[in-house]
C-alpha cells in the first residue's frame, strides 16, 4: 500500500511539473509574441533562437553601469528598427551568477554582442552602439542580405 501511495504520490508530482512546464512560454515563443521585449540571458539558452533571432546581447558587471544604462536607452529608442530584423534583446548584469552565455562569451565589464541566426558571433564592441549602427552591421551580413531579396520578390 505505501509502495502504491508513494507511486501515485511521484506520478502525481510529475505531471504537475509537467503541465508547469508547459503553461511556461518559452523565450523564443514570448519574443515571437512580442519583439519589442527584453530578455534576461542569465537562465537562458541561447541555442534555442538559432535560425529564428539574432541575439543582441548587452554584458556589464552592474545594471547601474553608465555605459549599460546609456545602451539600454538607445535599444530601446529604436527597438521597431530591431524587430524588423529579428533581433531579441537580451542583458546579462550579473557576472556572479556565470550565466551560460557569459561562459560562452566571456565579457570583460561592459560589452555588446552581436549574434548572428546561425548562432555564431558577428561582432563585439566595448562601447554603447545605436541602432543605426547595429541595423547597419546586421543589414551586412549574408542572411540579412538573402531575406531582403526574399522580401523583395514577394
Amino acid at each position: 500500500m505505501i509502495r502504491i501511495l508513494a507511486l501515485f504520490t511521484w506520478v502525481l508530482f510529475a505531471s504537475i511539473a509537467t503541465a508547469q512546464e508547459a503553461e511556461t512560454p518559452s523565450v523564443a515563443d514570448a519574443w515571437a509574441a512580442d519583439k519589442t521585449q527584453v530578455f534576461d540571458a542569465t537562465s537562458l539558452d541561447i541555442d534555442t533562437l538559432i535560425w529564428l533571432a539574432r541575439p543582441v546581447v548587452v554584458f556589464a558587471d552592474s545594471p547601474n553601469d553608465p555605459r549599460f544604462r546609456e545602451q539600454m536607452d538607445l535599444l530601446l529608442e529604436n527597438v521597431d528598427d530591431l524587430a524588423e530584423r529579428d533581433v531579441i534583446v537580451l542583458t546579462d548584469t550579473d557576472p556572479s551568477a556565470q550565466s551560460p552565455l557569459r561562459t560562452r562569451l566571456r565579457p570583460r565589464g561592459f560589452g555588446l554582442v552581436i549574434i548572428g541566426k546561425d548562432g555564431e558571433v558577428e561582432l563585439r564592441k566595448p562601447n554603447p552602439w545605436d541602432v543605426r549602427e547595429i541595423t547597419r552591421s546586421i543589414d551586412k551580413m549574408p542572411l540579412r542580405q538573402q531575406e531582403i531579396d526574399d522580401l523583395r520578390f514577394e
